[in-house]
This record gives C-alpha cells, structure tokens and sequence, in this order.
C-alpha cells in the first residue's frame, strides 16, 4: 500500500469539513477509501471525574493523541488494519470497543487540527481547509452539541468563548495557508467537491495525482 495517499480535511468546529470528508469516502468503493477521524484520538481522562472532564480544552493540540494518528497513518500506508478508538462525547472518555479500518489507496483525515501539527501536515499528499463563516459554525455547533452529545445552551456557549473560538483563532485558522484547496461553505459546495473527487479518481486509475 505503499502508493496509497492521505488527504487531509480541516477547518473549524461546524465548518462542514466531516460532510466533505464523508461526500469524498461515498464516492468510492469502501476498499479503496477510508476515513480517520482526529476526534476519535481526544486522549484518556479516565483519572478525572466527568465534572473535571468537562472543564478540559478539547480544542487545544495537546488534548489529541497525535503519535498515535501518527502511527495508525503510517501503519495503513504500510498495508496494516488499525484499531481505531471510539471517542464518547458524553462521558469524555473512549469506549471499550474499537474500529478496525483496513488499508486503503486512499486515506481521508479530518479534523479541526489536522493541518496545525507538522508532523502529520507534512504526510498529506493533499491538504484541503473548509472555510465557513463563524456565525454559521457556532449555529451548526450549538445545534450539534445539545442535539446529538447531550449538552445544554449554556455549557456550549461557555466552552464556545472560553476554548473554541480563541484555540480556532490560534491553531486552526492559521493553517489555512498550508491549504492546497479551500472549500468555501463546507459540504454544500458541491462543485469543490466533486473536483477533489474527479482528480482523485485520476489518482486511481493512474497511480498518481500529476
């Protein structure tokens, strides 16, 4: 699998950029794409009570196990299945089961930080940032947040002001310049999309992205 390729996704909390990692993956066969979600990699906090947990800067580099994204990417380049964690965002912790994701030719990272962290910026052969306009990423996380992870208004609106938006203005927005391509209005931009997936399915059937 050594020809394989990564293709990073970044952008900010409810930017859309897990939609177009997701439009991307449904274009393919499930043998020749797969997905790495950076939220499944928030580290153990398994020392703290879900009180302390809860005060923890999930937006800060240092809360994601970065060696073992690392590791897993460069495991699948490789040709080795990985045990992916499952992260519980309800009890901040991961779950006892883990996902196994088998090599592929194409391998999709998303997350808020992929393109801040040297170390696996530098792995993407295509780095691509999903740029949404703040006012619509806070309506899409407060909507996610109470919706699907059990939170109330005020507990995301707290951790918004104190964490996201100041660690977004710090680490993610940055690396934007790194961007190969940037995405505008995150999955309903449909046309950037279907672009990325049209080279990439060049990528497959010539074996590269020239």
């Amino acid at each position: 699998m050594n020809n394989c390729i990564f293709v990073g996704v970044a952008g900010g909390s409810g930017s859309g950029k897990t939609t177009v990692a997701h439009n991307l993956i449904k274009a393919f066969k499930s043998e020749d794409a797969v997905l790495v979600e950076q939220d499944a990699y928030y580290k153990e906090l398994k020392e703290l009570s879900i009180e302390e947990r809860a005060k923890v800067n999930f937006d800060h580099p240092e809360s994601i196990e970065f060696d073992l994204i690392k590791k897993h990417l460069m495991d699948l380049k490789d040709g080795k299945a990985i045990e992916r964690p499952i992260y519980d965002f309800k009890t901040h912790s991961r779950k006892e089961k883990m996902v196994k994701i088998n090599p592929s030719r194409i391998i999709v990272i998303e997350g808020i930080l992929i393109l801040s962290i040297p170390e696996i910026r530098d792995m993407l052969d295509v780095k691509i940032f999903v740029d949404t306009d703040a006012d619509e990423m806070l309506l899409r996380r407060i909507e996610r947040d109470i919706n699907e992870r059990g939170r109330t208004f005020d507990s995301v609106k707290k951790q918004y002001l104190e964490t996201v938006k100041p660690m977004y203005l710090e680490f993610c927005e940055p690396s934007k310049r790194y961007a190969d391509v940037i995405i505008p209005r995150g999955g309903e931009n449909k046309i950037a999309i279907n672009m990325i997936i049209a080279k990439l399915k060049r990528y497959l059937q010539k074996g590269s992205l020239s």
